[in-house]
């Protein structure tokens, strides 16, 4: 069976198509995993995806109200302006599914803030390209809310 989204063809069924997207990983990421070893060798204990945080954070400290998230590029939409035109197939699912990531992260930040919490966002080349730095900016975070 093939399905049609607009102009181009889908090569794969339905069900392998929800099984494709069901096995993208949306925890234990390899940048999520580098940023945590790099916390875990600091000393810093922190609690993982947690259920009970609003947007349920990569990385939490709850008793400090510290959520921390490590977007991949792709799914939350870097430099989306320039590149929400590269889409060379489906782009009537991919852009608004995007888009609709893009807004729940903003929704999620100002939930986030508006309870108190210090919300820190990094993009997955952040993390890659300079993990010591993006280690710095949550420990800070932590420490700052240590004396509130």
């Amino acid at each position: 069976m093939t399905t049609f989204y607009g102009e181009g063809m889908d090569k794969h069924t339905p069900e392998q198509r929800r099984r494709n997207m069901q096995a993208i990983k949306n925890k234990d990421s390899k940048i999520e995993l580098m940023l945590r070893k790099e916390l875990w060798s600091r000393g810093i204990r922190y609690q993982k995806n947690s259920n009970k945080v609003f947007g349920h954070p990569d990385i939490v400290f709850v008793g400090k109200k510290v959520a921390v998230f490590c977007d991949s590029e792709f799914w939350h939409g870097y430099d989306w302006e320039n590149r929400k035109n590269n889409f060379k197939s489906h782009q009537e699912f991919w852009i608004p599914k995007i888009e609709r990531n893009m807004e729940r992260d903003i929704e999620v930040n100002k939930q986030l803030q508006s309870e108190g919490w210090i919300v820190l966002r990094f993009w997955g080349k952040e993390i890659k390209k300079d993990i010591q730095s993006c280690a710095d900016k949550i420990e800070r975070a932590v420490k700052l809310n240590e004396k509130i």
